[in-house]
């Protein structure tokens, strides 16, 4: 039986921004926000892109949407490349692209009422008529665990948690397959983010919907992923199941990050060892050469200053791009 082909598949993905520098602009420099990225969403699973703040987890979400036009490389969306779409052929793809962001006040119009901005979109794609609408809309609300009486209320009645909860509502009202999740709950209380991870969960069963889900608090991702990224300076260092990742971490960068995750058990969190990093996250203008973890990690070698690492599966779908691993054993 032949395996199912992803939904997503970005290929060599690379979005690099141009800026200007100095006083009058002068000066031209590339950041090299994303280089080379490589993996594939299947249909119904939530993948998560972890990493520090900086490391083209969001740019990553943006350019999959088409809301950045990648530099170069693929993303192909049911098998076409939507990265070579102009927006008039990018536009019956919108429906089923969506993302819900980090803070749902700047993302929600202030003039208009969540009834509107939730029937806004269903409006323009022509999902049902204007009276259609109001059955529509509330029952949109339903879903994401509003009463249908507040379609007649504004933004700023609301609370953050119900502010995303309608953001939600708006980025379902598409009818999508796909939903970026960028920074979603990082904004929320920590009760609240709770009550949002699971929402999505419900809606994710409900509607057979697929997530890039991007986060930076490791316990939310082990907790809603099925497969984890890590990025580190615009390049995946490592790409596993959750279960893979949290057991087995490979990358130096990996298992860097897992030991900043406190344990619930005293007696562990106060005998394990941890591995801290030095240094600072160098520039996206001048990325080192090579493996872009090599200034910062403790196994570096001659080989990591030079070559950039190969981007590989080491068994069951284990991804790693790491010189060492293999050669040294995961502390």
């Amino acid at each position: 039986m032949a395996a199912a082909e992803p939904l997503i598949r970005v290929e060599n993905l690379v979005k690099h921004f141009v800026v200007r520098l100095g006083a009058f602009g002068e000066v031209g420099a590339t950041v090299y926000a994303l280089d080379d990225v490589n993996f594939d969403i299947m249909e119904g699973e939530t993948l998560s892109l972890v990493g520090e703040s900086g490391c083209g987890k969001s740019t990553t979400g943006f350019t999959l949407l088409n809301l950045h036009k990648a530099t170069s490389g693929k993303v192909m969306f049911e098998g076409e490349n939507i990265v070579s779409l102009d927006e008039k052929r990018m536009r019956p793809y919108r429906r089923q692209l969506q993302i819900v962001f980090q803070d749902p006040y700047s993302t929600l119009n202030p003039r208009m009422t969540v009834g509107e901005a939730v029937g806004e979109p269903i409006l323009f794609h022509r999902l049902a008529t204007k009276a259609e609408l109001p059955e529509r809309v509330a029952r949109l609300l339903g879903d994401v665990g509003l009463p249908a009486r507040f379609a007649s209320r504004y933004p700023h009645e609301l609370s953050g948690g119900q502010r995303q909860r309608v953001a939600i509502a708006r980025a379902l009202a598409c009818e999508p397959k796909f939903i970026v999740c960028d920074e979603a709950i990082s904004a929320l209380d920590v009760s609240i983010q709770a009550q949002i991870i699971n929402l999505l969960l419900d809606l994710q069963q409900k509607y057979r919907l697929t997530y890039l889900f991007i986060a930076h608090d490791l316990a939310v991702v082990r907790h809603i992923s099925d497969r984890v990224g890590v990025m580190y300076l615009g390049r995946l260092a490592e790409l596993a199941t959750r279960e893979q990742l949290f057991s087995n971490p490979l990358h130096p960068y990996t298992r860097a990050l897992l030991s900043a995750v406190p344990e619930a058990d005293p007696i562990i969190e106060k005998t394990r060892r941890r591995q801290i990093l030095t240094g600072d996250v160098p520039s996206p203008l001048d990325p080192p050469s090579g493996c872009r973890f090599n200034t910062r990690c403790p196994i570096a070698m001659d080989v990591c200053r030079r070559v950039v690492p190969e981007w590989r599966d080491v068994g069951a779908g284990h991804h790693v791009a790491c010189h060492a691993v293999g050669a040294v054993a995961p502390g």
